[in-house]
C-alpha cells in the first residue's frame, strides 16, 4: 500500500487537521534574510528571560547519576509548592509539558467524537485543533467588533449538549478580559454536563489589576466541572523548559487526566527551575512591569500610525493592519522583525505582535511603518 492510500484510510478528523503556527525561529530569519538581529516577537516570550536565581540553579545541576534517573512523574516538590500558594487539594493539580500539553489531555480525556465544543474567535489554535483531533465539533463564537468578549452570544451559544466551554481569560490573541460579573454570567448559563477550562496562560500580566477577576475563587463557587490551566513560559520566562500546571475542580478529574498523559511528562531540570521560579515573584512583578510598560508605548505609537490595537492585558498587541497580514508579515522579516499575522478566516487582516524590549519594540515600530501599505 502505497503512503497516499494509507493516510487516506486514516480518521477524516486528523486528516483534516490544520497546522498549528508556531511561528518562525530566530535562526531560521537570520539566516534566511542575512540579518545581524532578529526581533522575534511572534511568540510571546517574555524578554526578561528566567531569573538569575533559576539561571544560578540550572548552573548546578547537572550530575551523571542524576540525569540517568526518571524524573519524579508526580512533580511532587512543585505540586506541593504550588498547591500551598493556591490553597488547593495537591491531588487537583496536573502538570504538562507546557500548558498545551494539558490542553491535550483534556480533549483525550473529556470528549469523544460528536461532543460540541464552544470556543471564541479569533482563537488559540490548538483550542479548536486538539477538539477536533478527537472529533468533536467545535462551534466558534466571535468576539465583538471592539474585540471585546461577547457574552451574550457565548451564552446564547452554550447548550445542555455542550460538553466543554474553553476560554482565554486574558484572551489570546486578543489580549482582552473578562471582568468577574462577566464570568460569572457566563458560568450560570453553563450546564452540569459541560467541563469549563478555563486558560489563564497570560494570568500573572493582569492578575493584580482592578477588574480582573479571582477566576480560581469564581470557578470554585459553581457547582460546574471546571479545569484552570497556567504556565510558566510566559511571565516566568521558562518556554524552553515546558511546565505548565492545571487545577481540576475534582481529584476524580485529575485523575483521569493522569491516565491519559505521558508518566514522565515534565523533566527533572523542568521541575525544579520551575520551583525556583515560582519562589521569585520579584523577577516575575518585574517582568510584568516590563511588558505593561512596553504594551503601552508600542500601543502609543500605532495609534500614531493610525492604528487601533485591542485592549490588552498580556505582554502582546492585537489589531487590524487593513491590509493582508500575512504579506506585510513577511515583509517585515526582511528588516529581521517577526511578527504572527492571524489566518482565521475573518481575521486575515490582524496582526499580534509580542512586547519584547525596548530596541526590538522600537525596531517593530520601525518596520511596520516602512512596510506597511507596499
Amino acid at each position: 500500500m502505497s503512503v497516499t492510500a494509507f493516510i487516506e484510510n486514516l480518521r477524516a478528523e486528523v486528516r483534516g487537521l490544520p497546522a498549528y503556527n508556531a511561528g518562525l525561529s530566530g535562526e531560521f530569519v537570520r539566516a534566511r534574510y542575512g540579518v545581524p538581529h532578529v526581533a522575534k516577537l511572534g511568540s510571546n516570550e517574555n524578554p526578561r528571560g528566567a531569573s538569575a536565581a533559576v539561571l544560578a540553579h540550572l548552573a548546578e545541576f547537572t550530575t551523571a547519576g542524576t540525569l540517568a534517573l526518571y524524573p519524579d512523574p508526580s512533580c511532587g516538590a512543585l505540586r506541593s509548592l504550588i498547591a500551598e500558594r493556591l490553597a488547593v487539594d495537591p491531588e487537583q493539580m496536573l502538570f504538562g509539558n507546557g500548558s498545551e500539553d494539558l490542553l491535550a489531555i483534556a480533549a483525550h480525556t473529556f470528549l469523544a467524537p460528536g461532543d460540541e465544543v464552544i470556543t471564541v474567535i479569533p482563537s488559540f489554535g490548538l483550542h479548536i485543533i486538539y477538539p477536533q483531533s478527537v472529533g468533536a465539533e467545535v462551534v466558534t463564537v466571535p468576539m465583538r467588533a471592539d474585540f471585546e468578549f461577547d457574552v451574550d452570544a457565548l451564552i446564547a451559544a452554550v447548550s445542555p449538549r455542550t460538553r466543554m466551554l474553553i476560554i482565554s481569560n486574558p484572551s489570546n490573541p486578543v489580549g482582552c478580559a473578562m471582568d468577574a460579573s462577566e464570568m460569572r454570567r457566563l458560568l450560570n448559563a453553563v450546564s452540569p454536563r459541560t467541563l469549563v477550562l478555563w486558560d489563564e496562560a497570560y494570568f500573572e500580566y493582569a492578575a493584580d489589576k482592578d477588574g480582573y477577576p479571582d477566576s480560581l475563587a469564581i470557578l470554585r463557587e459553581s457547582d460546574l466541572p471546571w479545569l484552570l490551566l497556567r504556565t510558566f513560559s510566559k511571565a516566568y520566562g521558562l518556554a524552553a523548559l515546558r511546565v505548565g500546571y492545571g487545577v481540576a475542580s475534582a481529584p476524580e478529574l485529575a485523575g483521569l487526566m493522569n491516565r491519559v498523559r505521558t508518566p514522565f511528562n515534565i523533566n527533572q531540570i523542568a521541575q525544579q527551575a520551575a520551583a525556583v521560579a515560582f519562589n521569585d515573584q520579584a523577577h516575575v512583578a518585574a517582568s510584568v512591569e516590563t511588558a505593561r510598560a512596553g504594551r503601552e508605548w508600542m500601543r502609543t505609537a500605532l495609534i500614531r500610525l493610525g492604528i487601533n490595537p485591542a485592549r490588552s492585558c498580556a505582554n502582546f498587541l492585537f489589531f487590524d493592519c487593513r491590509e493582508d497580514a500575512a504579506k506585510l508579515a513577511g515583509r517585515m522579516l526582511e528588516d529581521g522583525v517577526i511578527v504572527k499575522p492571524w489566518r482565521e478566516a475573518g481575521y486575515e487582516t490582524c496582526m499580534r505582535v509580542s512586547v519584547g524590549s525596548t530596541g526590538d519594540n522600537a525596531l517593530f515600530i520601525e518596520s511596520f511603518e516602512r512596510r506597511r501599505g507596499r
